[in-house]
């Protein structure tokens, strides 16, 4: 089924998604994405339900013909400070706030959002995957997200980052309990899931 945008009057709308909130390492990113009326293309869909071959080709074609989009990161202090909730709705605002073109409606994945200036917004659950400009944004979110995580990974190879992206995978739970934390380690999850490793201890 195609996915389809919200509205057919002559709103500019920008589809807004996050990646990252529920790893262990890393920032979280957000993007921000206003398609061109009539856009369409078949392999759009929710980032997850997307290969990564067919993720990269996305991203070129969306960078490429989206009236507008941006990125926007907030980092893993920034996580510690705020949590992770807030963290998300700042990263979306951050992409907000690059955009060369001022949307009238925000499109945002999930069930809540922290209000963006005057702009009226719209919280649809699974929205990644029934409207084509929150599709698109959890593209660029995913894609940009995971470059990031393959380049930190050079500097620590043990957490597997490059295949798991900093996602709390049992290698990577393993791998911070022998070789502990490190700098791009979020402290308030960390702390859990050494809690809950010591356990079986």
């Amino acid at each position: 089924m195609l996915l389809k945008s919200w509205s057919s009057e002559n709103i500019t709308e920008a589809g807004c998604d996050e990646a990252g909130r529920g790893c262990l390492a890393g920032p979280v990113f957000a993007a921000a994405v206003i398609l061109p009326p009539g856009f369409e293309n078949e392999l759009l869909n929710d980032s997850k339900q997307v290969t990564k071959k067919n993720r990269d080709l996305l991203r070129v074609i969306i960078e490429k013909e989206a009236l507008a989009w941006a990125v926007g990161e907030v980092s893993s202090e920034e996580i510690d400070e705020i949590n992770i909730l807030n963290a998300s709705f700042l990263a979306m605002h951050r992409a907000i706030d690059q955009l060369n073109l001022r949307p009238e409606l925000l499109l945002i994945d999930g069930n809540r959002f922290k209000k963006y200036n005057n702009t009226p917004h719209h919280c649809i659950i699974k929205g990644d995957g029934k409207y084509l400009s929150i599709a698109a944004a959890s593209i660029l979110a995913k894609t940009y997200r995971d470059e990031y995580m393959e380049r930190i990974h050079a500097e620590f190879p043990v957490y597997g980052w490059n295949t798991n992206m900093g996602y709390p995978t049992l290698k990577h739970k393993l791998a911070i309990q022998q070789y502990g934390s490190c700098i791009h380690h979020r402290k308030t999850f960390n702390a859990a899931i050494q809690t809950k490793l010591e356990l079986f201890e």
